[in-house]
């Protein structure tokens, strides 16, 4: 499994675990299942883990805590996010959590991005995991704090970074410009952008990338199969797009892309995982995981050679707005 270091040093290996199915996403995964996901990923050379209490309202947190602690510390990397601190709500905890974890609702999520909602969160984040540090924290999707978030919130973060507390600090969201406003005014290490840098749709290459790269920040791709659409070779015409069903037009450019791959040996999925990989700006993509198997299935596609010249014949057909060739020096160890 081949590294990409921030320019502070920090290295993540360039697949990385996402771990919101360990917050029973959609539906229980359980200790087991979760565990043994991680132990799959950790045998297959992934160092890069994300979570968040956003994700099963602590679950998450928790789970790759108790398989992350027997783990030597200084061999993986794990990012967490702030902004949605947990708060008791003993007065829904007989119903199920609303927002798409099969969890009970003791608690409920309170934005917060003020210096006091950072430090609250970062240490019940500790708490949850059971371990002595965090590598990375991200700004949890700030659309609609962004002021505070980008302004109170990262200096927190910052500051937390410069007490060591933290190696990497910055936002995570669904969208690319404001990311990249972020990375124009403050001193981030990185960025989490989910769906906005894929096979499908390249809009980072208007706002995000190019400030990325002139930063020197690193940008850690989620979302790469645009919730389904390209998850498998040939998606189906209810899939799922942006978490709703995708528009009709979506679903014939996925098929489109998914010609062009197929006439080169590879499938729609298996591009779509390599293909942000391509851009020097990029440091790692993280791909969600509910159990070992579906780890494995990942490091399969991860792992499958891509020939170069699918990239050009995409960009001929106007499937693709360009085909950068990285030229980020890699770490194989």
């Amino acid at each position: 499994m081949r590294f990409r270091a921030t320019r502070r040093g920090l290295r993540l290996t360039e697949l990385g675990l996402g771990a919101a199915q360990f917050g029973n996403l959609y539906r229980e995964t359980t200790d087991a299942e979760a565990a043994e996901a991680v132990t799959a990923a950790w045998d297959a050379g992934i160092r890069y883990f994300d979570t968040a209490p956003h994700y099963g309202l602590g679950l998450s947190e928790r789970r790759i805590g108790r398989s992350l602690q027997e783990r030597p510390r200084d061999e993986f990397v794990l990012s967490s996010k702030v902004g949605k601190l947990l708060v008791p709500s003993p007065e829904t905890a007989h119903q199920l959590d609303d927002e798409g974890f099969a969890v009970p609702a003791s608690t409920r999520r309170r934005w917060d991005f003020s210096r006091d909602g950072i430090l609250r969160s970062v240490e019940s984040t500790l708490e949850r995991t059971g371990l002595d540090r965090i590598d990375i924290f991200y700004l949890h999707d700030p659309d609609d704090f962004q002021q505070q978030a980008f302004t109170e919130g990262i200096s927190a973060l910052i500051e937390l970074r410069e007490q060591g507390v933290v190696s990497a600090v910055g936002a995570g969201m669904n969208q690319s410009h404001a990311l990249a406003e972020l990375v124009r005014t403050a001193d981030v290490d990185l960025v989490m952008c989910a769906g906005r840098y894929t096979l499908l749709e390249q809009g980072a290459l208007d706002d995000l990338l190019p400030i990325a790269s002139e930063r020197g920040v690193g940008v850690v791709i989620a979302g790469v199969y645009n919730s389904g659409l390209l998850s498998a070779p040939r998606p189906p015409a209810d899939a799922n797009y942006n978490y709703e069903q995708a528009p009709a037009e979506l679903v014939a450019r996925a098929h489109a892309i998914a010609d062009v791959c197929e006439s080169h040996g590879v499938s729609l999925p298996e591009a779509a995982l390599a293909f942000p990989l391509r851009h020097p700006a990029v440091v790692s993509v993280v791909i969600g995981a509910r159990n070992a198997a579906q780890v494995s299935g990942n490091v399969d596609r991860f792992s499958t050679d891509i020939p170069e010249e699918l990239w050009g014949d995409l960009q001929t057909a106007g499937l693709l707005r360009e085909s950068p060739r990285t030229i980020v020096e890699q770490d194989n160890t």
